[in-house]
């Protein structure tokens, strides 16, 4: 019996208040979970479901959250030390430096049939981007916040893949939707004055800001990278209060999780 079956046998199947899966025809030997920010013990302001053992929340809560998110994945979960880096490691590698102590930092991760672990990534407004092949024989986790996305973590998680990317599914899990984005011109710099394509991803609403869609320079990152199957990307952490964390809404707040691995 493995992990999953025995999470159901003992009553633990998937809250949907609590996780969710990524919506895409991944083959059947991939799986995903998504966490929001309910079905956890944390106490405001991190109410309640939060795995972020960073943020000041008291660390016996965080751990029973990690504790209720690893009952529905059947490897263990690779946290890494999120740096808003383009930085990829192996998830072996990622979950030998967790259990030592000392979680290496990176911003995205990959694993590959056969490999015991799953990748996992923190967000509460940056976008957790999921990957896969068709075939189901690897697949990757990517933190891309606005700095990663920049300086291209999209585009080496893909290459560190090493799949043909058209054969590479990608899924835009929860992030700060483009209505509650607001940045300045120092990010639209970052990506228009690197790819004029970008410009399509901002709104100028004066004074040297925009409104920023987080998806769309996400989509952008991925086809420069040669992937074109890409799943998700309409959901908004700032604006769906009840449901997720946000960091750019409440300042100190908790974490989501979203992780995938293969069977």
């Amino acid at each position: 019996m493995n992990q999953w079956d025995m999470n159901q046998a003992l009553g633990l199947t998937k809250d949907k208040k609590s996780f969710f899966e990524a919506e895409w025809p991944a083959s059947a030997n991939v799986h995903t979970l998504i966490s929001t920010r309910q079905g956890g013990v944390s106490r405001p302001p991190f109410t309640s479901l939060n795995v972020g053992a960073h943020v000041g929340d008291v660390s016996e809560a965080v751990q029973h959250n990690r504790a209720l998110v690893q009952q529905q994945v059947a490897k263990p979960l690779a946290y890494l030390n999120q740096v808003h880096s383009a930085e990829v490691i192996d998830a072996m590698s990622a979950l030998n430096a967790l259990q030592a102590g000392w979680p290496e930092a990176a911003d995205a991760s990959f694993c590959r049939q056969g490999e015991v672990v799953a990748c996992a990534i923190m967000t509460a407004d940056c976008l957790p981007v999921l990957m896969c092949d068709r075939a189901g024989t690897v697949v990757a986790a990517a933190h891309a916040g606005w700095r990663g996305l920049a300086n291209g973590v999209l585009q080496n998680t893909v290459e560190a893949m090493q799949i043909n990317p058209v054969e590479i599914l990608a899924y835009l899990g929860p992030a700060i939707g483009p209505e509650a984005f607001e940045i300045g011109v120092e990010v639209w710099e970052a990506f228009c004055l690197r790819q004029p394509k970008a410009q399509a991803a901002f709104a100028d609403i004066g004074n040297d800001h925009y409104l920023a869609d987080i998806y769309a320079l996400a989509r952008l990152a991925l086809a420069d990278a040669g992937v074109h199957q890409v799943y998700g990307g309409t959901e908004c952490t700032v604006l769906q209060r009840e449901r997720y964390f946000s960091y750019r809404r409440d300042g100190q707040t908790g974490r989501m999780l979203s992780a995938i691995w293969l069977d």
